[in-house]
């Protein structure tokens, strides 16, 4: 099932208290899960999708042009390039929330054509749009299992279990409103691991937090994803963070992939004059 997890990351202006020392802690006495049976590869196959021009009068604008990408079991990848290269774009078609105009998509031995989004084993948490602003910070993270019709206990002891795991077990009974930027997006990712999703799409998770705050954050999910050993597409427009999080690197430009590589390939040996351009020497 697809979850949408939909919040605003406001500027953080202090280090999360008990967040990453909480989670390293949970890890070292073994409270967390080392094994996640239900992780699944992602592969696209000349992948497209089209926009029509605003006034009309120029034929459709390709957002992902023939793409073809595979994302092993279990690897974090990050997808890297300039505002309108298609990043987002191919996030919403591997969820379901647009639908191509051709190729195919893959998740795990499953083809994904005709498949509604909530029926995809795929959590997708966005940057933008808030939690819901009436709900505690642990009705915000039952919310799926609530939909889903799980009886009360078991419900409750999930829900406690997460955010014991992600440090927020002390701001459960806090809305939205009354959490740090830091927590709002524990809270957010929580709800989106409540399912066991198959694949964790992230679009700019970390944007607009401030260094010390995304730097905390960045290490909080590489631990998530060593953990549950995740398979986990990030979108990024900041060059330091796809290089510091990405197993590989995908650098895409108009829609298509310029370069597929590990950071020290990117580093060592760019593809094409675009990828050489486009890298700051000085950020990787």
């Amino acid at each position: 099932m697809v979850v949408l997890v939909l919040e605003t990351l406001g500027q953080g202006r202090r280090r999360e208290r008990g967040g990453l020392t909480g989670f390293l802690k949970a890890l070292d006495t073994g409270c967390l899960p080392l094994n996640n049976s239900s992780v699944a590869s992602v592969v696209v196959q000349r992948l497209t999708r089209s926009f029509p021009a605003k006034n009309g009068t120029v034929p459709a604008l390709p957002a992902v042009d023939a793409l073809s990408l595979s994302v092993a079991d279990g690897e974090l990848l990050t997808l890297l390039g300039p505002s309108g290269s298609g990043k987002t774009t191919l996030l919403r078609l591997i969820a379901g929330l647009e639908t191509p105009d051709g190729g195919t998509i893959r998740i795990g031995e499953q083809d994904q054509v005709g498949i509604a989004p909530g029926d995809r084993e795929v959590a997708l948490v966005f940057q933008t749009l808030a939690l819901y602003p009436h709900l505690t910070a642990e009705e915000n993270l039952s919310f799926g299992l609530r939909l889903r019709g799980t009886n009360q206990s078991e419900m409750t002891a999930r829900t406690r279990e997460m955010a014991e795991r992600l440090g927020i077990a002390d701001c459960l009974a806090r809305r939205p409103a009354e959490l740090s930027s830091g927590q709002r997006q524990r809270v957010a990712l929580g709800r989106a691991l409540m399912r066991q999703p198959e694949v964790l799409l992230l679009d700019e998770l970390f944007a607009n937090l401030d260094a010390p705050l995304r730097r905390e954050l960045r290490r909080e999910l590489l631990c998530l994803h060593q953990v549950y050993q995740l398979t986990v597409i990030l979108v990024t427009h900041d060059q330091a963070e796809a290089m510091a999080l990405g197993q590989r690197v995908t650098v895409m430009n108009m829609g298509r992939i310029e370069q597929l590589a590990t950071p020290a390939q990117l580093r060592s040996a760019p593809a094409n004059d675009f990828v050489k351009s486009f890298l700051d020497v000085t950020v990787v």
